[in-house]
């Protein structure tokens, strides 16, 4: 396959094609992640990503989830993206699932006709990066979101019958709010109802703007057994309408949970508790390298 730079996918679409069809990240400014830093956004030809998809039937006997990479592909107007998702139904039959990343304002942009039309032309799932819940936060990593946004986003989308999957980021606060932070992501986890939410522990390149903050002590990054507090005060205030997939398995992560929430929560806080009276269950920070 021909790939323009790193390339990054969810860690659930471990095992699925990769097909490139933006380069980069619309917006590329939090300050937290490194990602597409070196990459000038823009999007690819139409006639080579069809030269992918063709390259890739020809190597590939299966390919039963597809992946659109780079930042947030769903920025495409759907007039662009139905091209691509009908060349995948017609080179892959057998695929069962289109993922994508998308920012709550891609979301928001297409109206709830044009979301059902990009879900039965096989959108799955589209990954939503909210890292917070707190407005505070995200006007401190210059996310360029309110709450109120990236809630509506999910909710527009699951009305669409598209599944989200939302990513928040333990420690992003640091010391200083690290309460606020896991208040919030609670709260906004408990109104947004997605199908999936995931906690990853914040890790970072050095070549992240916010280690500026960082180095020059305005933000304490939180020890491991600090993550696990903030853990337990985010479940203790998530309490979705509707069950939802939680996830907090990434190798980045402390300790690994997994469950549906509400139902779950009581024995993930009991899990977290555990942990916490027991700091040799956390993982070693040399087993959290990605």
């Amino acid at each position: 396959m021909r790939y323009i730079g790193d390339i990054y996918r969810p860690p659930s679409e471990a095992y699925s094609l990769l097909i490139q069809v933006t380069i980069g990240c619309s917006h590329n400014k939090c300050t937290f992640c490194t990602m597409f830093k070196e990459k000038q956004f823009r999007v690819r030809d139409l006639r080579d990503v069809i030269v992918d998809l063709e390259m890739a039937r020809r190597a590939y006997n299966r390919a039963d989830k597809i992946f659109l990479c780079d930042g947030d592909a769903l920025c495409l107007s759907n007039k662009k993206l139905l091209i691509i998702l009908d060349k995948i139904s017609e080179l892959f039959p057998e695929c069962k699932r289109v993922g994508v990343y998308g920012s709550a304002k891609d979301v928001l942009r297409k109206t709830p006709e044009e979301l059902e039309e990009l879900k039965e032309h096989g959108i799955g799932i589209i990954y939503l990066g909210a890292e917070s819940g707190s407005q505070r936060v995200l006007e401190a990593i210059k996310k360029n979101v309110t709450v109120q946004e990236q809630i509506d986003a999910v909710r527009k989308g699951e009305a669409a019958g598209i599944p989200m999957s939302v990513t928040f980021i333990s420690g992003l606060a640091g010391k200083a709010g690290w309460q606020e932070h896991a208040r919030e992501t609670g709260k906004m986890i408990s109104q947004m109802n997605a199908s999936y939410v995931s906690l990853l522990t914040l890790m970072l390149d050095s070549r992240a703007e916010i280690m500026e903050e960082i180095n020059s002590g305005a933000l304490e990054l939180l020890s491991g057994e600090e993550v696990l507090a903030e853990t337990y005060l985010l479940l203790e205030n998530s309490n979705p309408e509707k069950s939802c997939v939680f996830r907090s398995n990434h190798a980045s992560n402390y300790i690994s949970l997994r469950g549906n929430l509400p139902e779950d929560r009581d024995r993930m806080l009991a899990e977290l508790k555990l942990a916490m009276e027991n700091t040799g269950m956390l993982k070693d920070e040399r087993f959290r390298m990605l």
